[in-house]
């Protein structure tokens, strides 16, 4: 994974209060990181906020990590976060945390997430809106798939 190969990214500062006792980001903190930048994926370009009035929005199903380096204190990172695929009602996500002005990758992700409908609590096609708006914003167009991939 490149940093070419995102258009969107989300900075944001390592904090003193995200190391463990070794002096390093704790893992569980990157997780929380890539969160942050999927929220701010979905503001931008879908225009969700996930607040409790939300109806309709993203669940994540599934969510695998590499490490591939450990991040100190103090800097700040950028999370790219795309769309690679579109599924009926799921979507493949990748993601990687960069150093800010650096191409060293410190974390590689992958993640499934669902379009959720939060009345009914179940999952529910991809609305075509939502659809257009991804494409529109990705360089690179995500692969569809006919069927679901819950």
């Amino acid at each position: 994974m490149q940093r070419t190969d995102f258009v969107h990214f989300y900075e944001l500062p390592v904090r003193w209060g995200d190391l463990d006792a070794l002096g390093h980001v704790n893992n569980v903190q990157l997780i929380s990181y890539l969160e942050c930048g999927r929220v701010a994926y979905c503001d931008k370009v879908l225009g969700l906020q996930f607040t409790p009035a939300l109806k309709q929005g993203w669940i994540l199903a599934d969510i695998q990590c590499t490490f591939h380096q450990q991040l100190q204190f103090p800097c700040s990172i950028e999370v790219a976060t795309r769309i690679s695929r579109l599924g009926t009602s799921s979507a493949e996500l990748v993601a990687a945390i960069f150093k800010r002005g650096s191409d060293g990758l410190i974390l590689s992700s992958h993640a499934v997430t669902v379009w959720f409908d939060y009345e009914i609590q179940a999952g529910t096609p991809i609305p075509a809106t939502v659809r257009s708006s991804i494409k529109r914003f990705e360089k690179t167009a995500p692969d569809e798939s006919v069927s679901s991939r819950k």
